[in-house]
């Protein structure tokens, strides 16, 4: 079943194309790698995807179950609605509110209170605020970071900031997670936890699950299929055994000779 379909993408800032007709198919419950060298167009082509950037040409079409939506224009937050979460390559967490306080903001959307009860802190208001607690707590727990939910976040060592961030994505109930060099900045220990991590969330949590990074032994171990983008055209795409033997991406990416 076809999640997410991309048609011919495009972005376009003044002259340079950052992006130039990409296409992508991701099925339900797959685990996709998006690779490339730097300045490919990775992170741009994830802010399309999730409404930070308009695409210039092309659509973005998702299998809502009932029909199909065009994510072409909409808000971030709209996007975040139907069912796509990120993560970013630079932790953008509250950094000095607590870690639950960071989860539970991720889902208000979906279990926040009404205006009403908010500003007169009615039963239901509490009865929410409960809710939403245990449920952050419990998110947490999963992730080894119950431990922790009361401190600040700022206050994580890097390895568990960077499980933050992605216990704050799940906590908007996604259909598509996607991940922006998670192993940014990780030791080989950190980056292997990581690894079963996020093999744990595609099972734990029913995702499909795309990741943008730069440790291709991550990206080769995990990811099912793998899409290869340089100077923001699509160049390859196929197994990991299919991309390691790829001419064109071991000329763009793994410094081949021509």
């Amino acid at each position: 079943m076809t999640l997410l379909k991309v048609n011919e993408l495009t972005k376009n800032f003044g002259g340079l194309a950052a992006v130039s007709n990409v296409s992508m198919e991701l099925e339900k419950g797959e685990l996709v790698g998006l690779i490339g060298p730097n300045g490919a167009g990775k992170t741009t082509f994830f802010n399309l995807l999730t409404g930070v950037y308009v695409p210039t040409e092309g659509t973005i079409e998702l299998d809502m179950g009932n029909g199909v939506e065009t994510l072409n224009g909409k808000r971030p937050d709209y996007i975040n609605g139907l069912g796509l979460a990120r993560t970013f390559q630079n932790i953008r967490l509250f950094s000095d509110q607590t870690v639950i306080d960071n989860v539970k903001v991720a889902m208000d959307r979906e279990h926040g209170n009404s205006l009403v009860s908010s500003l007169f802190r009615t039963k239901a208001f509490y009865e929410t605020e409960a809710q939403m607690e245990q449920a952050a707590y419990d998110l947490l727990e999963i992730f080894d970071l119950g431990a922790f939910a009361k401190d600040k976040a700022k206050n994580l060592a890097y390895g568990q900031q960077r499980r933050l961030e992605i216990v704050r994505a799940l906590a908007t109930d996604p259909k598509i997670l996607f991940l922006d060099e998670p192993a940014a900045g990780m030791n080989p220990n950190e980056t292997a936890e990581l690894t079963e991590l996020i093999a744990q969330i595609r099972e734990q949590f029913d995702l499909t699950v795309v990741l943008i990074e730069h440790d291709m032994s991550l990206v080769m171990d995990i990811c099912e299929r793998i899409y290869v983008l340089e100077y923001g055209r699509l160049i390859a795409e196929g197994t990991p055994e299919e991309i390691q033997s790829n001419d064109a991406v071991i000329r763009a990416y793994l410094g081949g000779d021509e």
